[in-house]
């Protein structure tokens, strides 16, 4: 029996949910070709900027390799410690975040799949723009641990698209690193999208899941990027 029909027999069938208010997953949201063509576009920033090991305040170095688009390069943690060049955040990247945000959203001509579960957020899908996206690359070893996203200086959602292999992606509380959490895989394509009541909570990747999509993409040390777009709202941030 051949490989695909294997799949297609005990792959459980996967649909939008909703972990918590305004965390939405939408599995299989790009298509294999936007998949590779992300891929593509992700090598050509790195040839451009190399990808860093972001520093942390303390000293520490993470284990996941980050490059940075946009921002305008002023008022933002990872904009500053981007390296020698930041490059600049296409029009038609600035597009794909807008439209993550209404899709997961919902907007007032095209519902979301599923309740985002919190008042406002047709109006936050309308309002959102980008200015920003980090490209992280985590290795078969990498990880990143339980945080909160507040470096920018706005409350819009946070857009992730996951590229390669799978990783267990946690999704926390607002007031700590502990539990209670709930984990859920993002596969390569799937969107996830967190703003509203959980823009706020803490987040990590726990490990990824060698040998599920990165060489089907062309990684050919396998491995997952991770592309996240934001809103930072520092000063300069969405000049074009």
């Amino acid at each position: 029996m051949a490989e695909y029909e294997l799949d297609e027999l005990f792959t459980v069938p996967r649909g939008p949910a909703v972990l918590a208010p305004g965390a939405v997953h939408v599995p299989d949201w790009l298509d294999p070709a936007r998949q590779q063509e992300l891929v593509t576009q992700c090598r050509a920033w790195v040839r451009a900027a190399p990808m860093t090991h972001h520093v942390m305040p303390g000293g520490g170095r993470m284990s996941v390799q980050s490059v940075m688009l946009g921002a305008g390069g002023v008022d933002y943690r990872y904009g500053a410690s981007a390296g020698r060049r930041l490059l600049e955040l296409p029009d038609w990247l600035v597009e794909l975040g807008r439209r993550a945000v209404a899709d997961a959203y919902g907007t007032e001509d095209a519902p979301a799949a599923v309740d985002p579960g919190f008042d406002g957020a047709r109006r936050v899908a309308q309002e959102h723009r980008p200015d920003s996206a980090l490209v992280n690359f985590y290795d078969d070893a990498a990880h990143m641990g339980m945080h909160q996203d507040r470096d920018e200086f706005s409350a819009a959602p946070i857009v992730s698209l996951s590229l390669g292999d799978t990783c267990v992606f946690r999704l926390g509380n607002t007031e700590t690193r502990t539990a209670p959490y709930q984990d859920v895989e993002l596969r390569s394509g799937d969107l996830f999208v967190f703003g509203g009541p959980s823009r706020y909570a803490f987040h990590g990747v726990p490990r990824v899941l060698p040998g599920t999509g990165g060489r089907r993409l062309g990684l050919r040390q396998g491995g997952r990027l991770n592309i996240t777009l934001r809103m930072t709202g520092g000063r300069g941030a969405g000049a074009r």
